[in-house]
């Protein structure tokens, strides 16, 4: 049976192209392929002398990707971006001239309940990028202390009543197990009230935190920065599209370097008025672009 044809709307497609620049010939990596659409605007760019590989942890979307890509050079991979230089070794590739990374989630991911990465359906709470391997969301609130609990929702989530929604979560999985993102959507809900003046679900940092402790988001984003000194040509480019300050914060820090990187964007780029209206999951996306300097970087 094939798979449902991908819905999602790849953000800031002319920033991307604008500011990466790929050019034909060129060896390009999507580090998230998701549904596709960055892959082919880089894909239509490069090939057919260039070369495109593309990774994804998710293999529901290599899958779906698939058919938006056929015919054009593009190897998709199964792995996590952090596995940037294995993946590519597996496919006898060693240096690349650019890589453009989308921190965000397709929104065939988003709107699937039987992924549990949104409270707007109530499903399993899953909340895993890799549906083959981890621990799911259920596992984490089942197995977490109180304190370790309201760690990841002030630090991931950035949420001020962490406490107290560690707490509420304790007190019911002794009732009951919580299982559904409809379960713990209501039990945020009872915690947390609604900020005046705002159409912000008091779930969504709670569900927020919870999603980058089960995939080790940020830890993967760490890695990920730390390998492309290594695997970017001198003179290739860089780009990273980030959707909540913890992200944004890692890749501006980590293209302060400048050793390894010259800034492209002194200001990360935004979606303009017209695509926040026409795809509005688009509002927070900000892209910042760095082109690798000359200089060799030391062999750890």
């Amino acid at each position: 049976m094939s798979p449902e044809p991908a819905r999602h709307v790849p953000v800031l497609p002319r920033e991307v192209i604008t500011l990466l620049d790929p050019k034909p010939g060129e060896t390009w990596v999507d580090a998230t392929v998701g549904a596709g659409g960055h892959t082919r605007l880089i894909a239509d760019r490069v090939t057919p002398a260039g070369r495109v590989i593309g990774l994804d942890q998710d293999p529901t979307m290599l899958e779906r990707a698939g058919s938006r890509l056929d015919g054009l050079r593009v190897t998709l991979v199964h792995a996590n971006f952090d596995q940037l230089a294995g993946a590519l070794n597996s496919v006898g590739v060693t240096e690349i001239d650019g890589l453009l990374a989308d921190l965000g989630f397709a929104s065939d991911q988003m709107d699937a309940a039987d992924r549990g990465l949104s409270f707007q359906h109530d499903g399993p709470l899953d909340m895993r990028l890799d549906p083959t391997s981890g621990e799911t969301a259920t596992d984490l609130v089942a197995r977490l202390s109180e304190y370790d609990l309201a760690k990841v929702f002030y630090e991931y989530g950035e949420e001020r009543r962490s406490r107290r929604v560690a707490r509420k979560i304790v007190e019911m999985r002794k009732q009951t197990p919580i299982r559904t993102t409809g379960q713990l959507a209501d039990l945020v809900r009872g915690c947390v009230p609604r900020e005046k003046g705002r159409h912000f679900d008091p779930a969504t940092r709670v569900f927020q935190a919870l999603r980058i402790a089960v995939n080790d988001e940020l830890g993967s984003l760490d890695r990920l920065l730390a390998q492309l000194p290594r695997v970017v040509k001198p003179g290739g480019r860089v780009g990273i599209i980030s959707f909540h300050s913890l992200e944004d914060r890692r890749v501006k820090r980590g293209f302060q370097d400048r050793s390894v990187w010259e800034p492209v964007t002194k200001k990360p780029a935004q979606a303009g008025e017209a695509e926040v209206r026409d795809n509005p999951r688009s509002r927070s996306a900000k892209l910042r672009v760095a082109r690798r300097l000359t200089c060799p970087v030391p062999t750890p």
